[in-house]
């Protein structure tokens, strides 16, 4: 069995001769929260309407739970929830009623789906209560548990907290975390908001003008953004045993380009030079550095707002 839910190879989806996605490469293992991160109108919306079935590429190709989407797209999407743009649900019913009438839509067999659904994702009280008198957070639950009913192995959510209070936006938060951790249901999320999904991801993806510009693990981002000394001396290997040997720290990296960071001793740069430099090292570049999420990601896309 492959190890990736999903996979795309230089997947285009042209519009009026603007490809809004741009032979993107993309990549989710099993078990991942993939945070698909970009710009309004990078081409997150679109990348998941094709993944969905709701949009057909102009070129490239997709495998979905290790099948050629083009063979196996309907068989996949019955393993696939999704909720893409808003909701489909009806104001004058209740969420039993909502998530009954999606149960014969989708051919779901039996009734017991509904109120293991409901009670998943925490809206078993609201009895005969209205969806048009839900509160925004509320509705967005039903929608997520419109996209369970069928207890999918692979759940895609389009911008799910748009215009959620912080309240929602952490309820739903901890509810995907949950069915993540709980039931190992893969999920694909995406969102223009970095600090939403920092919180949330195991994975990223991200997406500027339709180009999947890099994709890397929640350790590798931790690690391009956490702040540290950049040392630049004539002798690494040496250099490398300085740090441990005289300043007592393992908490540093050599890089493929011979500079060293070190994570220990920012307040103190005076010890580490004082110490590199007894050791008779020349030090050619020595300076703090470190990203922000923020900044990391806005000096990939050239100064891109995500916020």
């Amino acid at each position: 069995m492959s190890e990736y839910i999903l996979r795309t190879n230089q997947l285009t989806k042209q519009y009026k001769g603007h490809n809004a996605v741009d032979h993107v490469d993309l990549s989710v293992r099993k078990g991942d929260i993939y945070g698909f991160i970009g710009q309004n109108g990078a081409g997150k919306s679109t990348m998941l309407r094709l993944v969905t079935g709701l949009a057909f590429p102009t070129g490239g190709t997709m495998e979905i739970f290790g099948t050629d989407a083009k063979e196996g797209l309907n068989d996949a999407q019955k393993r696939m929830g999704a909720i893409i743009e808003n909701p489909a649900l009806f104001p004058d019913m209740t969420a039993k009623e909502n998530l009954e009438v999606h149960r014969l839509q989708k051919g779901i067999p039996g009734k017991d789906c509904i109120e293991e659904t409901l009670k998943l994702v925490e809206l078993t009280e609201t009895g005969k209560k209205k969806v048009k008198n839900f509160s925004l957070g509320m509705k967005q639950r039903l929608g997520l548990a419109v996209a369970l009913l069928s207890n999918p192995e692979f759940l895609i959510l389009d911008e799910p907290t748009n215009g959620l209070d912080p309240i929602g936006i952490v309820e739903l938060r901890e509810l995907i975390k949950k069915l993540n951790r709980e039931k190992g249901l893969t999920v694909l999320i995406s969102s223009h908001i970095l600090s939403e999904l920092y919180q949330l991801a195991t994975t990223y993806g991200i997406i500027h003008e339709g180009r999947l510009i890099e994709e890397l693990s929640l350790k590798e981002l931790d690690e391009k953004c956490r702040q540290h000394l950049k040392i630049k001396v004539d002798d690494a290997a040496k250099g490398a045993t300085v740090l441990e040997k005289t300043l007592g720290t393992a908490d540093f990296e050599v890089m493929p380009d011979g500079t060293i960071h070190l994570y220990q001793h920012l307040d103190d740069v005076r010890t580490v030079s004082r110490a590199l430099t007894d050791s008779g090292l020349i030090i050619e570049h020595f300076a703090r550095t470190g990203d922000s999420l923020e900044s990391y990601f806005s000096k990939l896309v050239g100064g891109g707002h995500h916020e």
